[in-house]
């Protein structure tokens, strides 16, 4: 089943509310999937600065002392605990090592993802008890997508809720299911890409990571998609500046798009989208089979 949704801010106004925005589009989408939920938020981190987002099923542990540890290993970093998960903060050059770092000194950590702008939490849990566990609500930002979960392929755990990171700033929420992942997962792996899951969705983000490497923009790596995953999906995916959507070719999954001069928003539903402002004015839509639909800040006006 599972429930999608994504903002898309135009108006930097509106930036400041992105967090309760995006935590009510959500909730209202718990009935499509009560057993786990996650957000990823897009808001940018200081100039020159990268931000990886962790968890921890033993957060007092693992992140006390944190700080110190990364300082003894060369690292300067400051760490913000939410809950079961904490950002830290490190300067951008430091980013590429950080993970095999982390995985030295607090090898229970996982790492949820990593980048300029993006922060990711999610863990088992209605979507209004994950929202208000991380503080969602008072964050604020430029774009976010968000996902709760109906496990039925797979475990409830924190590492098979959506969303997947697989890349610098790079994510996806996904509704549906893929046949041929397994196979693409070894293409994938033969490529150098790691996973952490058997989640199907996880495969998608990854594929999407591995072709926007190789020069593609989102829009791009969407497009391709198309011809090379077999299913039936709905991806929502973000990236340090783009926000994007495809419907696999059958579009049997739920979608809806609305669209004003202050943002872009998608939902499973359109309820999910019912609350956001001007919303009686916007341009509302069944996004088409096989279509990509892909917005960028660095090319929005």
């Amino acid at each position: 089943m599972c429930g999608i949704v994504g903002l898309f801010l135009k108006d930097k106004s509106l930036e400041p509310q992105l967090g309760a925005l995006l935590s009510d589009m959500l909730i209202t989408m718990t009935d499509r999937g009560p057993d786990s939920a996650g957000i990823a938020i897009y808001g940018g981190a200081a100039a020159g600065k990268a931000k990886v987002t962790v968890q921890s099923a033993d957060p007092e542990g693992d992140f006390a002392g944190l700080e110190t540890a990364l300082k003894q290993a060369g690292i300067s970093a400051s760490v913000q605990v939410k809950s079961t998960h904490a950002v830290i903060e490190i300067d951008a050059a430091k980013l590429a090592g950080i993970r095999d770092l982390l995985a030295e000194i607090r090898p229970n950590i996982r790492v949820m993802g990593s980048g300029e702008s993006v922060e990711i939490f999610k863990e088992i849990g209605l979507p209004k008890d994950v929202v208000a566990r991380f503080e969602v609500r008072a964050m604020g930002g430029s774009h976010g997508i968000g996902h709760t979960r109906m496990a039925t392929e797979s475990a409830v755990t924190t590492l098979g809720a959506h969303p997947f990171s697989t890349g610098s700033d790079q994510c996806l929420v996904h509704n549906g299911s893929l046949s041929n992942h397994n196979n693409l997962r070894r293409e994938l792996i033969r490529e150098g890409m790691t996973f952490e899951t058997q989640n199907d969705s996880e495969v998608a983000a990854a594929y999407l990571t591995a072709e926007m490497a190789k020069g593609k923009d989102l829009g791009q790596a969407l497009t391709g998609a198309l011809d090379d995953l077999d299913g039936f999906f709905t991806f929502v995916v973000g990236t340090k500046s783009g926000f994007g959507v495809v419907r696999d070719p059958i579009a049997c999954k739920p979608a809806v798009m609305a669209e004003t001069d202050q943002y872009v928003a998608f939902g499973s539903e359109y309820r999910a989208l019912v609350n956001l402002p001007g919303i009686e004015n916007a341009r509302v839509w069944e996004p088409e089979p096989a279509t990509v639909y892909f917005w960028d800040h660095e090319k929005v006006a």
